[in-house]
């Protein structure tokens, strides 16, 4: 017979409601990291039933999540789920793994939520450039926006500037109605949505109509040099390999760059992607960092993680067998080539 060992911890009530989430929802996702591990809840008590390492390790998470809690983590499944990969994996105390706040915005904090979220941030306070590159829902630009805020806040910088390529718009965007900047603006409203969470909305419109706050298409960053500033491109994937040339040039005194996108998402018609490209023109050149965001840094939905990977195994897939046929047709043609070298 299996020893079973059991273990009780001690939370008190107002963090075993933010522990447990609604209808116990988070005690589920807790339950799921140590599936061999049974977890009750009895008044202000977590008892912890099973095979002795599994208790261990259910314990270790239970402790290190209130300890979040208390400290003003907002949990989430996410959060659970990062913090057992931490605790599996080795890397310490998810707690002060994932660090202090980045910035509290209109009574949340915004913090990193995995370890390679926070090795991100920390890439951002190290350098000089930085490239987050990663699947939807890692939050590259999310936290590469509070991180912007937060050097305007601490003046750190004088101004934000935040960028987007609008790829079409050579041709689709002349087709409907306003001036440019309405055309534009479909393009750039994640980067306000962002801007609005994290600001009072109702200073936003003062530090853009300032020039404090910019939001610009990147073809209007030609020919400036940018200096004192925050600046961020967004989908970068969609630049070509001459705009992220000209983008990065731009790079003034004082001043900060990230540089965030997904290089299995290209929009572009044609031509390389210049995200793709910058990564081995500039891998290992001091003060420039690329950070690479995975699935398991996706903050959304668990389901983005799995759809994540599976698209991820598809690309693969597809390009091996686009090799092979590439490479069988290579040699078939040096095959005919040889045979009508021989009828000669």
């Amino acid at each position: 017979m299996t020893e079973q060992s059991v273990a009780e911890i001690e939370v008190d009530g107002v963090a075993m409601v933010r522990l447990l989430g609604p209808q116990d929802r988070l005690l589920r996702t807790i339950e799921r990291q140590v599936p061999n591990a049974r977890v009750l809840v009895r008044g202000n008590l977590v008892r912890i039933e099973g095979a002795p390492d599994d208790v261990a390790a259910a314990s270790t998470l239970v402790e290190e999540l209130v300890r979040m809690v208390k400290g003003g983590f907002e949990l989430g499944d996410a959060e659970i789920e990062s913090s057992a990969r931490i605790i599996r994996s080795g890397g310490g105390s998810p707690a002060e793994a994932l660090g202090e706040p980045i910035l509290t915005a209109r009574g949340r904090a915004i913090r990193a939520k995995t370890i390679g979220q926070r090795r991100y941030v920390d890439a951002i306070d190290r350098n000089t450039i930085v490239f987050g590159i990663g699947p939807a829902g890692t939050g590259k630009t999310y936290l590469a926006m509070a991180k912007a805020v937060q050097a305007l806040q601490r003046k750190e910088a004088d101004r934000v500037i935040l960028s987007r390529p609008a790829i079409e718009a050579g041709e689709r965007l002349g087709f409907l109605p306003g001036t440019l900047t309405d055309k534009i603006d479909p393009y750039l409203r994640p980067l306000y949505d962002a801007l609005n969470e994290m600001m009072d909305p109702e200073l936003v419109p003062k530090l853009l109509a300032s020039g404090t706050v910019e939001v610009a298409p990147l073809a209007y960053m030609r020919g400036r040099t940018l200096n004192n500033s925050f600046v961020i491109l967004d989908e970068a994937q969609n630049t070509s390999p001459e705009q992220m040339k000209m983008f990065l040039t731009r790079l003034g005194f004082g001043s900060k760059m990230v540089i965030t996108g997904d290089i299995t998402q290209v929009d572009l018609p044609a031509g390389a992607s210049g995200l793709k490209l910058v990564t081995t023109i500039l891998e290992g050149i001091d003060d420039v960092a690329f950070s690479r965001l995975t699935s398991d840094d996706v903050v959304r939905h668990t389901l983005v993680g799995r759809i994540v990977d599976a698209y991820t195994a598809y690309d693969a897939r597809r390009m091996a067998s686009e090799h092979e046929r590439d490479h069988r047709g290579a040699h078939a043609a040096g095959a005919a080539k040889k045979g009508k070298r021989g009828r000669r």
